[in-house]
This record gives C-alpha cells, structure tokens and sequence, in this order.
C-alpha cells in the first residue's frame, strides 16, 4: 500500500526527497531506496520515475540524475548551498 500512496502522492507533483521522507514517517536514505525500487518496476507499468538533479545554488553545477539523495559538498566551487533532488511521477 506504501508504493500506491506514493505514486499518489508524486504524481504530476514534484517533491524533494526530505520532504518524502517526513511526510511518510522514513529517512531520506530509505525513502531513496523506495523510489529506485519504484523506478525499476515501473518498466512494467503506464508510469515513469522523472528525477530533476540536485543543483549547486553557489556555481549552478547539476549532479547525475541517478543520484537520490543531495550530496554533501559541489565538486565544482566545494559550496554546501544545495537544492535537492526532486522526484514527479508522469504517465507514459
């Protein structure tokens, strides 16, 4: 029931992955954990996992979409001032 109510929740609605995380009681570290487990069984569903990439706010460098989670440190200017990753849920 857990994944239902997520789709629900992010669906056509961007949010950040903390934000997830308080809202469904878990860490952000599980909270990432679940959406890479969404986004892998989405290949058989009319769904699909869009990750718009943490951004340095300081040097505007843009991580991998891979990534889940918000880094620590800018491997470009070194700044801490980091927008998180965001998650949307879009039909196909």
């Amino acid at each position: 029931m857990f994944r239902k109510d997520l789709i629900d929740t992010l669906l056509d609605n961007p949010t950040g992955i903390n934000e997830l995380a308080q809202t469904f009681g878990v860490t952000p570290k599980a909270m990432a954990g679940e959406l890479e487990h969404l986004r892998q069984s989405f290949r058989n569903e009319p769904y699909r996992l869009v990750v718009y990439p943490a951004r340095c706010r300081r040097c505007g460098f843009q991580f991998h979409r891979d990534h889940l989670t918000k880094p620590g440190k800018c491997p470009e200017c070194r700044g801490t001032w980091i927008h998180e990753p965001r998650v949307l849920v879009e039909r196909t």
